[in-house]
């Protein structure tokens, strides 16, 4: 069975994220193994100024990096990372899998990842020009791998 985990700074605080990540959680365990580890964020001050901002990246990143699984086809969010419509990012899970039996997510605090970290990744995706919340990707991260299975094993799910 694939396994997929998704390695993410920061804790889920608000309930109605837990309840989603949960449901879609034990949707995939059906199709995968699924693991979700959650990293402690740094603090940022008010106005952190540039020394400040690469501090706290690098030190997110690094715990990022040790972290990941050496044999696990890596996967980071990241806005420039390339687009993908549901059916091709079910074919792009499916073709990994074929070669992988483990795939990692990354899921970067609120100034992103460092170069150092995307260079590390297999491959760079993005879900959206637009500025989310990280509780909410993670959220689309899960239902996109859940609705990915349902397209993969020809199963009906809505468009």
């Amino acid at each position: 069975m694939l396994s997929i985990n998704i390695v993410c700074v920061g804790k889920i605080k608000e309930k109605f994220f837990k309840d989603a990540i949960d449901e879609y959680s034990k949707r995939l365990s059906k199709y995968c193994k699924l693991d979700i580890l959650e990293l402690p964020d740094e603090k940022i001050p008010d106005k952190p100024n540039d020394s400040i901002i690469n501090d706290v990246k690098s030190k997110e990143c690094d715990n990022i990096i040790n972290h990941l699984k050496k044999d696990s086809y890596i996967i980071a969010l990241d806005l420039k990372g390339k687009e993908f419509s549901s059916e091709d990012f079910s074919k792009k899970i499916e073709n990994i899998s074929m070669q992988n039996s483990k795939i990692t997510f990354i899921i970067g605090g609120s100034l992103g990842l460092t170069d150092k970290l995307l260079n590390l990744a297999d491959e760079k995706i993005c879900f959206s020009k637009m500025t989310f919340p990280h509780q909410l990707i993670r959220i689309f991260l899960i239902e996109q791998i859940y609705r990915a299975f349902k397209i993969s094993n020809g199963e009906s799910y809505h468009k």
